[in-house]
Protein backbone atom coordinates (compact mmCIF):
# COMPACT_ATOMS: atom_id res chain seq x y z
CA UNK A 1 0.00 0.00 0.00
CA UNK A 2 1.36 3.10 -1.02
CA UNK A 3 1.19 6.02 1.67
CA UNK A 4 2.46 9.78 2.40
CA UNK A 5 4.37 10.24 5.23
CA UNK A 6 3.27 13.02 7.48
CA UNK A 7 4.04 14.73 10.34
CA UNK A 8 2.42 14.60 13.65
CA UNK A 9 3.32 16.34 16.64
CA UNK A 10 1.48 14.95 19.84
CA UNK A 11 2.23 16.45 23.54
CA UNK A 12 5.21 15.00 24.42
CA UNK A 13 7.58 17.30 24.25
CA UNK A 14 10.91 16.52 21.84
CA UNK A 15 9.35 13.80 20.82
CA UNK A 16 8.41 13.34 16.73
CA UNK A 17 5.96 10.48 15.18
CA UNK A 18 5.59 9.57 11.90
CA UNK A 19 2.37 8.12 10.29
CA UNK A 20 0.91 6.93 7.40
CA UNK A 21 -2.33 8.23 5.28
CA UNK A 22 -3.19 5.65 2.74
CA UNK A 23 -4.37 7.36 -1.06
CA UNK A 24 -7.67 7.33 -1.50
CA UNK A 25 -8.84 4.21 -3.75
CA UNK A 26 -11.53 5.06 -6.46
CA UNK A 27 -13.72 2.18 -8.48
CA UNK A 28 -13.05 2.83 -11.52
CA UNK A 29 -15.62 -0.53 -13.04
CA UNK A 30 -17.77 0.64 -15.72
CA UNK A 31 -20.11 -1.16 -14.16
CA UNK A 32 -20.58 0.67 -10.85
CA UNK A 33 -23.32 3.11 -10.54
CA UNK A 34 -25.22 5.42 -7.80
CA UNK A 35 -28.29 4.85 -6.23
CA UNK A 36 -30.36 7.48 -5.34
CA UNK A 37 -33.55 7.99 -2.90
CA UNK A 38 -35.92 8.85 -5.83
CA UNK A 39 -35.79 7.91 -9.68
CA UNK A 40 -38.32 11.11 -10.19
CA UNK A 41 -38.86 14.23 -8.15
CA UNK A 42 -42.29 15.85 -8.78
CA UNK A 43 -43.96 18.78 -7.88
CA UNK A 44 -47.49 19.15 -7.49
CA UNK A 45 -48.99 21.78 -9.82
CA UNK A 46 -47.76 25.16 -9.25
CA UNK A 47 -47.96 28.40 -10.36
CA UNK A 48 -46.15 29.91 -13.50
CA UNK A 49 -44.37 32.98 -12.56
CA UNK A 50 -44.28 31.71 -8.95
CA UNK A 51 -41.43 29.70 -7.84
CA UNK A 52 -42.00 26.12 -6.08
CA UNK A 53 -40.80 24.73 -2.94
CA UNK A 54 -37.44 23.34 -2.53
CA UNK A 55 -37.27 19.27 -2.62
CA UNK A 56 -34.35 17.17 -2.41
CA UNK A 57 -33.15 13.44 -3.04
CA UNK A 58 -29.79 11.84 -2.08
CA UNK A 59 -27.23 10.48 -4.15
CA UNK A 60 -25.27 7.14 -2.58
CA UNK A 61 -22.54 5.78 -3.00
CA UNK A 62 -22.99 1.85 -2.09
CA UNK A 63 -19.70 0.65 -2.76
CA UNK A 64 -16.38 -0.01 -0.37
CA UNK A 65 -14.52 2.42 -2.11
CA UNK A 66 -14.78 6.11 -3.53
CA UNK A 67 -16.67 7.09 -6.64
CA UNK A 68 -15.88 9.77 -8.67
CA UNK A 69 -18.71 11.47 -10.22
CA UNK A 70 -17.33 12.77 -13.99
CA UNK A 71 -19.98 14.89 -14.34
CA UNK A 72 -23.53 16.04 -12.96
CA UNK A 73 -25.48 18.24 -15.28
CA UNK A 74 -28.98 19.63 -15.63
CA UNK A 75 -29.98 18.51 -19.25
CA UNK A 76 -32.04 21.54 -20.07
CA UNK A 77 -28.79 23.52 -18.77
CA UNK A 78 -29.56 27.31 -18.73
CA UNK A 79 -32.50 27.37 -20.37
CA UNK A 80 -34.54 24.96 -18.11
CA UNK A 81 -37.62 26.13 -15.63
CA UNK A 82 -35.52 23.89 -12.83
CA UNK A 83 -32.49 24.80 -10.78
CA UNK A 84 -30.62 22.32 -8.46
CA UNK A 85 -28.08 23.00 -5.47
CA UNK A 86 -25.07 20.26 -4.89
CA UNK A 87 -24.53 20.44 -1.06
CA UNK A 88 -25.14 23.99 -1.03
CA UNK A 89 -23.80 25.00 -4.03
CA UNK A 90 -26.13 25.98 -7.31
CA UNK A 91 -25.27 25.36 -10.71
CA UNK A 92 -26.60 23.95 -13.55
CA UNK A 93 -23.04 21.51 -14.31
CA UNK A 94 -20.84 20.12 -11.54
CA UNK A 95 -17.61 17.82 -12.31
CA UNK A 96 -15.13 15.45 -10.36
CA UNK A 97 -17.77 15.18 -7.39
CA UNK A 98 -16.28 12.59 -4.73
CA UNK A 99 -18.23 10.28 -2.59
CA UNK A 100 -16.72 8.41 -0.11
CA UNK A 101 -17.61 5.17 0.37
CA UNK A 102 -21.59 3.60 1.61
CA UNK A 103 -21.62 7.91 2.08
CA UNK A 104 -24.42 10.18 -0.02
CA UNK A 105 -25.22 13.69 -0.48
CA UNK A 106 -28.08 16.08 -1.29
CA UNK A 107 -28.88 17.42 -4.38
CA UNK A 108 -31.79 20.22 -3.65
CA UNK A 109 -34.15 21.18 -6.96
CA UNK A 110 -36.77 23.89 -7.73
CA UNK A 111 -38.89 25.27 -10.02
CA UNK A 112 -39.71 28.61 -11.76
CA UNK A 113 -42.27 28.04 -14.54
CA UNK A 114 -43.02 30.04 -17.90
CA UNK A 115 -46.35 31.08 -18.55
CA UNK A 116 -48.05 28.25 -20.79
CA UNK A 117 -50.77 30.31 -22.45
CA UNK A 118 -53.28 28.38 -22.24
CA UNK A 119 -56.01 27.35 -19.31
CA UNK A 120 -55.20 23.60 -18.61
CA UNK A 121 -52.27 22.56 -16.70
CA UNK A 122 -49.09 21.19 -18.09
CA UNK A 123 -46.44 18.89 -17.71
CA UNK A 124 -43.21 20.24 -17.91
CA UNK A 125 -40.14 17.60 -17.80
CA UNK A 126 -36.24 17.46 -16.95
CA UNK A 127 -33.70 15.66 -15.85
CA UNK A 128 -30.52 15.70 -13.84
CA UNK A 129 -27.76 13.33 -15.69
CA UNK A 130 -25.07 11.40 -13.55
CA UNK A 131 -21.48 10.11 -15.67
CA UNK A 132 -19.61 7.90 -13.89
CA UNK A 133 -16.78 5.89 -15.49
CA UNK A 134 -18.46 6.12 -18.76
CA UNK A 135 -21.95 5.19 -17.62
CA UNK A 136 -24.87 7.49 -17.19
CA UNK A 137 -27.83 7.38 -14.61
CA UNK A 138 -30.58 10.18 -14.51
CA UNK A 139 -33.68 11.27 -11.80
CA UNK A 140 -36.27 12.96 -14.13
CA UNK A 141 -37.49 16.02 -12.36
CA UNK A 142 -41.42 16.47 -13.22
CA UNK A 143 -43.73 19.70 -12.82
CA UNK A 144 -47.41 20.56 -13.80
CA UNK A 145 -47.81 24.26 -14.51
CA UNK A 146 -50.91 26.08 -14.34
CA UNK A 147 -51.12 29.56 -15.48
CA UNK A 148 -53.12 32.13 -13.25
CA UNK A 149 -54.52 35.38 -12.92
CA UNK A 150 -51.88 37.50 -10.49
CA UNK A 151 -53.51 39.89 -8.27
CA UNK A 152 -51.10 41.73 -6.45
CA UNK A 153 -51.19 44.59 -4.58
CA UNK A 154 -54.90 45.20 -6.99
CA UNK A 155 -57.87 48.05 -6.60
CA UNK A 156 -61.24 47.20 -7.52
CA UNK A 157 -62.33 50.42 -8.49
CA UNK A 158 -65.63 49.43 -10.97
CA UNK A 159 -67.05 46.46 -10.13
CA UNK A 160 -65.80 43.59 -11.93
CA UNK A 161 -66.28 39.75 -12.51
CA UNK A 162 -63.79 36.41 -11.93
CA UNK A 163 -64.47 34.20 -14.33
CA UNK A 164 -63.60 30.19 -14.02
CA UNK A 165 -61.20 30.26 -16.92
CA UNK A 166 -57.92 29.76 -14.29
CA UNK A 167 -57.12 30.68 -10.94
CA UNK A 168 -56.61 33.31 -9.56
CA UNK A 169 -53.29 34.28 -7.35
CA UNK A 170 -53.93 37.01 -4.65
CA UNK A 171 -50.80 38.28 -3.51
CA UNK A 172 -50.68 40.93 -0.13
CA UNK A 173 -54.00 42.10 -1.15
CA UNK A 174 -57.04 42.80 -3.12
CA UNK A 175 -59.00 45.58 -1.99
CA UNK A 176 -62.66 46.24 -3.84
CA UNK A 177 -63.77 49.32 -3.33
CA UNK A 178 -66.50 51.03 -1.61
CA UNK A 179 -68.44 51.93 -4.92
CA UNK A 180 -67.49 48.57 -6.66
CA UNK A 181 -68.83 45.02 -6.48
CA UNK A 182 -66.46 41.63 -6.93
CA UNK A 183 -68.51 39.27 -8.27
CA UNK A 184 -67.29 35.56 -8.56
CA UNK A 185 -68.45 33.17 -10.94
CA UNK A 186 -68.99 29.21 -10.45
CA UNK A 187 -66.17 26.97 -10.55
CA UNK A 188 -63.72 30.22 -9.75
CA UNK A 189 -60.42 29.09 -7.51
CA UNK A 190 -59.31 31.73 -5.37
CA UNK A 191 -55.25 31.07 -4.38
CA UNK A 192 -54.12 33.06 -1.34
CA UNK A 193 -50.24 34.09 -1.07
CA UNK A 194 -49.11 34.01 2.55
CA UNK A 195 -50.58 36.97 4.48
CA UNK A 196 -52.73 37.68 1.61
CA UNK A 197 -56.33 39.53 2.19
CA UNK A 198 -59.19 40.22 0.01
CA UNK A 199 -60.53 43.30 1.74
CA UNK A 200 -63.89 44.44 0.82
CA UNK A 201 -65.42 48.05 1.22
CA UNK A 202 -67.85 47.43 -1.33
CA UNK A 203 -69.80 44.05 -1.99
CA UNK A 204 -68.54 40.83 -2.65
CA UNK A 205 -71.05 38.01 -4.43
CA UNK A 206 -69.68 34.55 -4.50
CA UNK A 207 -72.06 32.62 -6.70
CA UNK A 208 -70.75 29.02 -6.28
CA UNK A 209 -73.08 26.17 -6.58
CA UNK A 210 -73.30 22.47 -5.78
CA UNK A 211 -71.65 21.36 -8.95
CA UNK A 212 -69.24 24.31 -8.72
CA UNK A 213 -68.26 25.75 -5.56
CA UNK A 214 -65.52 28.18 -5.34
CA UNK A 215 -62.54 27.95 -3.48
CA UNK A 216 -60.31 30.18 -1.16
CA UNK A 217 -57.45 28.38 0.10
CA UNK A 218 -53.92 28.61 -0.04
CA UNK A 219 -51.39 28.97 -2.90
CA UNK A 220 -49.33 25.85 -1.12
CA UNK A 221 -50.83 22.47 -3.45
CA UNK A 222 -48.53 20.19 -2.14
CA UNK A 223 -50.37 17.56 -0.64
CA UNK A 224 -48.62 18.32 3.12
CA UNK A 225 -50.13 21.40 3.01
CA UNK A 226 -53.90 20.34 2.05
CA UNK A 227 -55.09 20.72 5.78
CA UNK A 228 -52.55 23.01 7.06
CA UNK A 229 -54.01 26.37 8.98
CA UNK A 230 -52.32 30.14 8.68
CA UNK A 231 -51.54 29.92 5.16
CA UNK A 232 -52.68 32.96 4.02
CA UNK A 233 -54.75 35.79 5.93
CA UNK A 234 -58.66 36.55 5.57
CA UNK A 235 -61.79 37.47 4.24
CA UNK A 236 -62.46 41.23 5.27
CA UNK A 237 -65.91 42.79 4.90
CA UNK A 238 -65.40 46.44 6.54
CA UNK A 239 -67.92 48.88 8.05
CA UNK A 240 -68.79 50.40 4.45
CA UNK A 241 -69.31 46.68 2.62
CA UNK A 242 -72.70 46.02 2.09
CA UNK A 243 -74.91 43.41 -0.05
CA UNK A 244 -72.53 40.56 0.66
CA UNK A 245 -74.07 37.34 -0.52
CA UNK A 246 -71.37 33.81 -0.15
CA UNK A 247 -72.83 30.77 -1.99
CA UNK A 248 -71.16 27.19 -2.59
CA UNK A 249 -67.88 28.36 -1.13
CA UNK A 250 -65.03 26.06 0.59
CA UNK A 251 -62.86 28.61 2.73
CA UNK A 252 -59.69 26.97 4.56
CA UNK A 253 -56.34 26.82 5.54
CA UNK A 254 -56.27 30.62 6.51
CA UNK A 255 -55.49 32.77 9.77
CA UNK A 256 -59.49 33.83 9.33
CA UNK A 257 -62.11 32.86 6.90
CA UNK A 258 -64.15 36.05 7.58
CA UNK A 259 -63.84 39.07 9.24
CA UNK A 260 -66.70 41.28 8.76
CA UNK A 261 -66.95 44.26 11.73
CA UNK A 262 -67.82 47.96 12.25
CA UNK A 263 -66.36 49.36 15.19
CA UNK A 264 -69.07 51.29 17.65
CA UNK A 265 -68.46 54.79 16.74
CA UNK A 266 -68.79 54.24 12.45
CA UNK A 267 -72.73 53.85 13.51
CA UNK A 268 -72.57 51.37 10.83
CA UNK A 269 -73.30 47.56 10.25
CA UNK A 270 -72.02 45.71 7.52
CA UNK A 271 -73.81 42.50 6.37
CA UNK A 272 -73.52 39.06 5.13
CA UNK A 273 -75.52 36.40 3.87
CA UNK A 274 -73.77 32.50 3.69
CA UNK A 275 -75.12 29.78 2.53
CA UNK A 276 -74.10 26.17 1.37
CA UNK A 277 -70.25 26.78 2.48
CA UNK A 278 -67.82 25.27 4.41
CA UNK A 279 -64.80 27.38 6.33
CA UNK A 280 -62.42 24.67 7.53
CA UNK A 281 -58.92 24.82 9.32
CA UNK A 282 -58.39 28.15 10.45
CA UNK A 283 -55.81 29.28 12.87
CA UNK A 284 -57.86 31.91 14.83
CA UNK A 285 -61.89 32.05 13.59
CA UNK A 286 -63.95 30.54 11.14
CA UNK A 287 -65.87 33.69 11.52
CA UNK A 288 -65.45 36.82 13.72
CA UNK A 289 -68.37 38.89 13.25
CA UNK A 290 -68.41 42.58 15.50
CA UNK A 291 -71.37 44.19 15.55
CA UNK A 292 -72.48 43.14 12.13
CA UNK A 293 -75.70 41.27 10.64
CA UNK A 294 -74.56 38.12 9.14
CA UNK A 295 -77.57 34.79 8.51
CA UNK A 296 -76.06 31.32 7.31
CA UNK A 297 -78.02 28.38 5.99
CA UNK A 298 -76.45 25.09 5.40
CA UNK A 299 -72.99 26.18 6.62
CA UNK A 300 -70.66 24.43 8.29
CA UNK A 301 -67.38 25.82 10.24
CA UNK A 302 -65.22 23.04 11.26
CA UNK A 303 -61.42 23.28 12.80
CA UNK A 304 -60.49 26.35 14.27
CA UNK A 305 -57.94 27.52 16.63
CA UNK A 306 -60.42 29.97 18.23
CA UNK A 307 -64.39 30.06 17.65
CA UNK A 308 -65.83 28.87 14.90
CA UNK A 309 -68.01 31.33 15.22
CA UNK A 310 -67.23 34.60 17.36
CA UNK A 311 -70.43 36.97 17.84
CA UNK A 312 -68.78 39.76 19.13
CA UNK A 313 -69.82 43.16 20.79
CA UNK A 314 -73.54 42.58 19.37
CA UNK A 315 -75.22 42.47 16.30
CA UNK A 316 -78.08 40.71 14.36
CA UNK A 317 -77.05 36.65 13.45
CA UNK A 318 -79.34 34.12 12.73
CA UNK A 319 -78.24 30.38 12.01
CA UNK A 320 -80.21 27.56 10.59
CA UNK A 321 -79.31 24.28 9.48
CA UNK A 322 -75.18 24.90 10.54
CA UNK A 323 -72.62 22.88 12.32
CA UNK A 324 -70.21 24.64 14.56
CA UNK A 325 -67.52 21.68 14.87
CA UNK A 326 -64.50 22.56 16.78
CA UNK A 327 -62.09 19.48 16.72
CA UNK A 328 -58.82 21.62 16.57
CA UNK A 329 -56.15 19.45 16.76
CA UNK A 330 -53.81 20.15 20.10
CA UNK A 331 -50.38 19.81 18.30
CA UNK A 332 -51.16 23.36 16.17
CA UNK A 333 -51.91 25.22 19.59
CA UNK A 334 -54.39 25.02 22.58
CA UNK A 335 -57.33 26.41 21.84
CA UNK A 336 -58.46 28.39 24.14
CA UNK A 337 -62.18 29.57 22.83
CA UNK A 338 -65.58 27.29 22.46
CA UNK A 339 -67.13 26.62 19.43
CA UNK A 340 -69.72 29.57 19.72
CA UNK A 341 -69.00 33.08 21.79
CA UNK A 342 -71.31 35.26 22.15
CA UNK A 343 -70.10 38.57 23.76
CA UNK A 344 -71.46 42.12 24.52
CA UNK A 345 -68.14 43.35 24.83
CA UNK A 346 -64.66 43.54 23.21
CA UNK A 347 -61.36 44.76 23.75
CA UNK A 348 -58.70 46.72 21.85
CA UNK A 349 -55.75 48.60 22.03
CA UNK A 350 -55.03 52.61 21.23
CA UNK A 351 -52.55 54.55 19.34
CA UNK A 352 -50.47 54.48 22.69
CA UNK A 353 -50.56 50.41 23.28
CA UNK A 354 -53.08 51.28 26.32
CA UNK A 355 -55.67 48.10 26.20
CA UNK A 356 -59.61 49.81 25.95
CA UNK A 357 -62.59 47.92 26.97
CA UNK A 358 -65.62 48.74 24.78
CA UNK A 359 -69.01 47.45 26.60
CA UNK A 360 -73.03 47.83 26.12
CA UNK A 361 -72.83 45.77 22.47
CA UNK A 362 -76.58 45.14 21.62
CA UNK A 363 -77.63 41.96 20.05
CA UNK A 364 -80.80 42.65 18.02
CA UNK A 365 -81.05 38.64 18.20
CA UNK A 366 -78.99 35.89 17.96
CA UNK A 367 -80.59 32.74 16.92
CA UNK A 368 -79.61 29.21 16.24
CA UNK A 369 -82.26 27.01 15.20
CA UNK A 370 -81.63 22.67 13.77
CA UNK A 371 -78.00 23.40 14.44
CA UNK A 372 -74.95 21.40 16.25
CA UNK A 373 -72.31 23.11 18.12
CA UNK A 374 -70.08 20.76 19.52
CA UNK A 375 -66.28 19.95 19.37
CA UNK A 376 -63.39 18.50 21.38
CA UNK A 377 -63.89 20.82 24.20
CA UNK A 378 -65.73 19.91 27.75
CA UNK A 379 -67.46 23.72 26.93
CA UNK A 380 -68.34 24.68 23.18
CA UNK A 381 -70.40 27.47 23.29
CA UNK A 382 -70.13 30.76 25.54
CA UNK A 383 -72.31 33.43 26.19
CA UNK A 384 -70.76 36.92 28.00
CA UNK A 385 -72.05 39.82 29.57
CA UNK A 386 -69.24 42.05 30.82
CA UNK A 387 -72.53 43.92 32.70
CA UNK A 388 -73.90 40.74 33.46
CA UNK A 389 -77.29 41.80 31.10
CA UNK A 390 -79.04 38.92 29.70
CA UNK A 391 -78.47 38.98 26.10
CA UNK A 392 -81.54 38.21 23.34
CA UNK A 393 -80.39 35.10 22.16
CA UNK A 394 -82.26 31.77 21.18
CA UNK A 395 -80.82 28.22 20.77
CA UNK A 396 -83.86 25.95 19.50
CA UNK A 397 -83.83 22.14 18.53
CA UNK A 398 -80.12 22.40 18.88
CA UNK A 399 -77.08 19.39 19.97
CA UNK A 400 -74.82 21.50 21.90
CA UNK A 401 -71.95 20.66 24.33
CA UNK A 402 -72.57 22.35 27.51
CA UNK A 403 -70.89 22.35 30.62
CA UNK A 404 -73.64 22.64 33.06
CA UNK A 405 -71.37 24.48 36.03
CA UNK A 406 -71.15 27.28 33.49
CA UNK A 407 -74.47 27.66 31.88
CA UNK A 408 -77.36 26.58 33.22
CA UNK A 409 -79.60 26.06 29.98
CA UNK A 410 -82.13 23.79 31.58
CA UNK A 411 -83.68 26.57 32.96
CA UNK A 412 -83.11 29.44 30.35
CA UNK A 413 -86.03 29.78 28.34
CA UNK A 414 -84.04 30.81 25.65
CA UNK A 415 -83.18 26.94 25.44
CA UNK A 416 -85.70 24.76 24.15
CA UNK A 417 -85.64 21.12 22.67
CA UNK A 418 -81.71 20.99 23.22
CA UNK A 419 -79.39 17.80 22.94
CA UNK A 420 -76.84 18.22 25.81
CA UNK A 421 -73.27 16.38 25.31
CA UNK A 422 -74.74 13.57 23.14
CA UNK A 423 -71.54 12.94 20.45
CA UNK A 424 -73.05 13.75 17.34
CA UNK A 425 -71.06 11.31 15.69
CA UNK A 426 -69.48 13.00 12.78
CA UNK A 427 -68.41 10.56 9.91
CA UNK A 428 -64.71 12.26 9.51
CA UNK A 429 -63.34 14.32 11.98
CA UNK A 430 -62.15 17.30 11.12
CA UNK A 431 -62.80 16.90 7.15
CA UNK A 432 -66.35 16.35 6.67
CA UNK A 433 -68.85 16.68 9.26
CA UNK A 434 -71.64 14.30 7.62
CA UNK A 435 -73.37 12.54 10.02
CA UNK A 436 -73.20 8.68 11.04
CA UNK A 437 -75.86 6.38 11.21
CA UNK A 438 -76.14 6.09 14.79
CA UNK A 439 -76.29 9.97 15.54
CA UNK A 440 -78.29 11.48 17.80
CA UNK A 441 -78.93 14.56 15.59
CA UNK A 442 -80.90 12.22 13.10
CA UNK A 443 -84.58 13.25 12.81
CA UNK A 444 -83.89 15.58 15.75
CA UNK A 445 -85.00 18.86 13.74
CA UNK A 446 -87.92 20.77 13.96
CA UNK A 447 -89.11 20.82 10.48
CA UNK A 448 -91.02 24.30 10.17
CA UNK A 449 -87.24 25.34 10.15
CA UNK A 450 -86.53 22.79 7.29
CA UNK A 451 -89.36 24.62 5.10
CA UNK A 452 -87.60 27.24 3.89
CA UNK A 453 -84.46 25.33 2.91
CA UNK A 454 -85.43 22.12 2.24
CA UNK A 455 -82.30 20.49 0.61
CA UNK A 456 -79.18 20.37 2.64
CA UNK A 457 -75.49 21.42 1.74
CA UNK A 458 -75.18 18.32 -0.58
CA UNK A 459 -78.58 18.87 -2.39
CA UNK A 460 -79.94 16.30 -0.44
CA UNK A 461 -84.13 16.51 0.74
CA UNK A 462 -84.29 17.04 4.17
CA UNK A 463 -88.22 16.89 4.22
CA UNK A 464 -88.50 13.20 3.25
CA UNK A 465 -88.92 11.44 6.17
CA UNK A 466 -90.26 11.96 9.55
CA UNK A 467 -87.99 15.12 10.91
CA UNK A 468 -85.15 16.99 9.24
CA UNK A 469 -81.59 16.01 10.69
CA UNK A 470 -79.66 18.56 13.14
CA UNK A 471 -76.96 20.61 11.30
CA UNK A 472 -75.93 20.80 7.35
CA UNK A 473 -75.80 17.26 6.56
CA UNK A 474 -79.22 14.77 6.00
CA UNK A 475 -78.16 11.41 6.39
CA UNK A 476 -79.32 9.60 3.66
CA UNK A 477 -79.50 5.64 3.95
CA UNK A 478 -78.35 3.32 0.99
Amino acid sequence: MKCRRILLLVMIPGVLFLACHPERSFIGDSDARLKFTLDTVYFDTVFTTIGTVTESFRIKNPHNQFIRIDEISLAGGRSSVFRINLDGEPGVSFKGIEIAPKDSMYVFVEATLDPNGSDEILRIQDSIVFLTNGNTQDVDLVAWGQDVHIIRDSVFDVSTTWIADKPYLILNYAYVDSISALTIEPGVKVYMHRDAMLYVEGSLYVNGTLEEPVLFGGDRLEEFYSDIPGQWGLIYLTANSHDNRINYAEIKNGTMGILISASPESGKRPDLEITNSIINHMSFNGIYALNANVKGTNLVIGECGGSCAGLIYGGSYEFSHCTFANYWRSWFSNRQLPALLLTDYFGNYDADGNLVIYTGGVFEKAEFRNSIIYGNARMELAIDSYDGLQLNYLFDHCLTRIDRDSLDYASDPSFTAIINNENPLFDSIPYSFELDTLSPAIDAGLPAFAVEIPFDLNGNNRLGDDAPDLGAYERIEE
